[in-house]
């Protein structure tokens, strides 16, 4: 028995539901100097409660962490600051503030594995105090600004003043901002995306005009056309003296 024309109709296939891929993640750390701003930056800028471990300072750590200027401070971070910013569906940013206080630099270098970029806060009440941080992003090579953050009781410089007190080069952008404000936080993260866009740029360029420069090779001495030496009978019949 033929059943090709008596089975029943298979169901209609339900189309794939294409699967949802996760966002792409940024990572972006927050350095500075012993009580710079980093921890009130990162939650002033956070969509989420951040995540701190900041301590009480006690007088054991007076010694370690000299409070000369800052002298209200009273907590200190002793690991991270964690936070994060949705830019859009597809691109989350994760914010991670470093410790201060040199005992802690060990964790720098494992908190910048992925980093795409760096703010570096200065404050300059303690302005030598961010000089180590700007050294760790140069000698790796990772893209940073420089974000004045202007205490309340703190001199108001320039831009190009600290910049030169630093001993910046001329394509480090250098930003004002109030860390404790969420758009002038913000604004200082816009900042370092437009600077990590421009060295991209130049590094793209750099690397075509170097792929585009070894592909041209000079002709070698064997394919060049020989010259046939003028003799002086021939100079003679030209006219020319010889």
């Amino acid at each position: 028995m033929a059943y090709a024309n008596d089975c029943d109709t298979a169901d209609p296939v339900a189309p794939a539901v294409p699967a949802t891929s996760p966002p792409v993640t940024l990572k972006i750390l927050v350095a500075g100097g012993f009580g710079a701003g980093k921890t009130t930056f990162v939650g002033a800028v956070s969509e989420i409660e951040p995540l701190s471990t900041e301590e009480l300072l006690s007088g054991l750590s007076e010694a370690a962490d000299p409070l000369e200027g800052v002298g209200e401070k009273s907590t200190t971070t002793v690991a991270l600051d964690f936070g994060r910013i949705t830019l859009d569906e597809r691109h989350v940013l994760y914010l991670f503030g470093t410790p201060g206080q040199q005992r802690f630099w060990f964790l720098w270098e494992e908190m910048c594995a992925g980093a795409l970029g760096a703010v570096v806060l200065a404050d300059t009440r303690r302005l030598a105090d961010c000089f180590a941080a700007v050294d760790f992003f140069e000698r790796r090579g990772i893209g940073f600004i420089v974000a004045v953050n202007e205490f309340d009781d703190g001199h108001r410089y320039e831009p190009e003043e600290v910049r030169e007190a630093v001993g910046l080069g001329p394509d480090v952008p250098v930003v004002r901002c109030d860390a404790r404000l969420t758009s002038s936080g913000t604004g200082a993260l816009a900042a370092l995306v437009r600077h990590l866009l421009c060295m991209s740029t130049v590094r793209s360029s750099s690397a075509a005009l170097a792929t585009r420069a070894s592909s041209v090779s000079p002709a070698s001495p064997a394919s060049a056309s020989p010259v046939s030496p003028v003799s002086p009978a021939s100079s003679s019949e030209s006219g020319e003296p010889s």
